[in-house]
């Protein structure tokens, strides 16, 4: 039989070890930043949405937004493996039509905001994702922040889409305000020009490795 000793030991041997490879994982993961899927906007962000943190992508239904967070989710699953909570706005085709590879994106559906922060509190903890995209509910304070701490014990990326409220506002590192800036059109005239993609203007107005106000200017096809 093994003395209690030698036992008590080596599950110690074995925890120092695994606590120095898990900081040797933190520390390598920590500084670099997730891609927006788009080398404007990662340049606007300094190299991109800071890891283990909560960004926000914000402006009116229609500007952009959800082009701009699909870039994101398109950068994530070619690296890793990406979650994305909705209330029923994500259309998997046009998702796929932007780059995102669906076998490596897990889709939640959830329709009420305290849904949300439980699915997004689940997905951080499991460690499994990259990064996890969910609607900017309204929640109190202590929910984001709760969240925020996950982000970053995770080393994720939790990008949320739509208006910020105040709390949110307040726990995310990194916001983005997104607006249609110009509508492109196929050559021709009349009833025969098609719609051929549009400008979305994203503007940094809070960033906290570098400084607000950074404008980029991307072409969604």
């Amino acid at each position: 039989m093994v003395p209690a000793a030698a036992v008590a030991e080596t599950f110690a041997s074995l925890k120092a070890g695994l606590e120095a490879r898990a900081a040797g994982r933190t520390a390598a993961l920590s500084y670099a930043p997730v891609s927006s899927g788009f080398a404007e906007l990662d340049r606007a962000l300094a190299g991109g949405f800071i890891r283990g943190s909560i960004a926000t992508l914000e402006g009116s239904p229609g500007s952009g937004r959800t082009a701009v967070l699909a870039g994101a989710l398109a950068g994530a699953t070619r690296a890793g493996f990406a979650a994305a909570i909705h209330d029923g706005t994500l259309y998997p085709p046009d998702l796929e039509r932007a780059g995102v590879c669906l076998d490596r994106l897990l889709l939640v559906s959830a329709v009420s905001p305290l849904a949300t922060a439980r699915c997004a509190d689940i997905l951080l903890r499991s460690r499994a994702f990259g990064v996890v995209t969910l609607p900017a509910v309204n929640v109190r304070g202590t929910v984001w922040s709760r969240l925020g701490a996950l982000a970053q014990k995770s080393d994720a990326l939790l990008l949320a889409l739509g208006g910020a409220s105040t709390e949110l506002g307040y726990f995310a590192s990194t916001r983005v305000r997104c607006a249609i800036d110009r509508v492109l059109w196929s050559e021709g005239s009349g009833v025969l020009r098609e719609l051929a993609g549009y400008e979305v203007c994203t503007q940094v107005f809070k960033h906290r490795r570098g400084a607000p106000g950074t404008v980029a200017r991307l072409r969604i096809a």
